[in-house]
């Protein structure tokens, strides 16, 4: 099926123009997007309401290829998480949460990561290449068909966090359209409040996602000064913290929340002292947000250890006495290594990083 061109990579738009293109009306595309996301169908024989010629030269030149799942695990908690094939060796890895009152689906943006945060498997595995608009789209396509959403479109995924492997931002063209397919009506429906882009502060890709598609946007602070930040979000020697928090204010301009979210993980002895904390609340006076505290999830060869519960609940509690909503998240997964830093997937690494990087020690504040 090389030679036939992949629907999952086209939004409505772009479906629009590849179809009349092809002599075919704009309002098809409504239809064809309605049957493929809407009723997560790929065979195009049973897109009843479209014309037997359009379904005949759909099947000529078109199909529906999601990242198919290779391994399919589920953590004692209800957590499942997905291996998925995205060729020539590589696989990614995304992660349904069941709650009481919302399933967040946890999506990919590439195979491998190229920014090398130090207390993140992903990192560690080096980068392969960006995945395609459809292999980020097909993971809620397929996570849909594999919890048995239903023909009507009913499902039990209401929220999408762009916080798998990788740096979305550094893969904003497909992202956007990926994003764009969640947020339309005719595909997912999803409100812009329940899709959530994480990145690690790429600042000029935030003013354009503000331009293009603004959702929830979380920020992986980790740190709350450059020196420290430096070392544990290496891209912060580009971006330091000064433009970063710059470019938060300008998103909120558009956003669909009036806070941008800080993920700040726990790292014992590094990054969990009062002082640190003392310094995020003066960050707050600058960007209305909320900290999303995270304990640290080990992975093979890490030099950090996790905040030990009690150290966090002072450090929350510092947030909190001034007025600022900090909350700590729960551990999802981690026996499937499922849980927040832990997703390593399978990466043929291109940049050779696995081969150069040696175990760091513990950085110290």
């Amino acid at each position: 099926m090389s030679h036939k061109v992949n629907l999952l990579d086209f939004d409505v738009d772009g479906l629009v123009d590849w179809l009349v293109a092809r002599g075919e009306k704009p309002f098809r595309a409504k239809q064809v997007v309605r049957w493929v996301h809407r009723s997560g169908v790929s065979d195009f024989e049973q897109m009843t309401d479209v014309a037997k010629k359009l379904r005949a030269m759909l099947a000529d030149t078109a199909h529906v290829a999601a990242p198919a799942a290779i391994r399919d695990s589920v953590s004692a908690d209800g957590t499942r998480k997905w291996l998925l094939d995205v060729g020539n060796g590589n696989a990614v890895e995304s992660v349904f949460i069941p709650e009481a009152n919302r399933g967040t689906l946890c999506i990919s943006s590439q195979a491998g990561c190229a920014l090398d945060c130090s207390f993140c498997s992903t990192g560690k595995q080096g980068f392969n290449r960006n995945l395609t608009a459809g292999e980020i789209i097909g993971q809620l396509w397929l996570a849909n068909r594999l919890l048995g959403a239903t023909a009507d479109g009913d499902r039990v995924i209401s929220n999408v966090v762009m916080m798998g492997m990788g740096e979305p931002l550094a893969n904003l063209d497909n992202v956007i359209t990926a994003l764009r397919l969640m947020l339309d009506d005719h595909a997912y429906g999803l409100s812009r409040r329940r899709v959530t882009v994480s990145t690690s502060g790429v600042v000029p890709a935030m003013d354009r996602l503000r331009e293009a598609c603004p959702v929830a946007l979380a920020v992986s602070l980790h740190a709350p000064n450059d020196a420290l930040r430096d070392e544990l979000v290496p891209i912060n020697r580009k971006y330091p913290l000064r433009e970063l928090l710059a470019a938060c204010q300008r998103y909120l301009t558009a956003a669909p929340r009036d806070f941008i979210t800080f993920e700040y993980v726990m790292l014992d002895g590094v990054n969990d002292a009062d002082a640190h904390a003392r310094e995020l609340v003066a960050i707050a006076r600058d960007v209305p947000c909320k900290y999303n505290l995270i304990p640290f999830n080990p992975f093979p060869n890490s030099p950090y250890r996790r905040t030990p519960a009690e150290r966090i609940r002072r450090f929350a509690g510092i947030l909190q006495d001034a007025g600022l909503v900090a909350t700590t998240r729960k551990t999802r997964g981690d026996d499937v290594d499922a849980a927040c830093g832990q997703l390593a997937g399978q990466v043929l690494d291109k940049t050779r990083r696995t081969q150069i990087i040696q175990p760091a020690s513990p950085l110290r504040p």
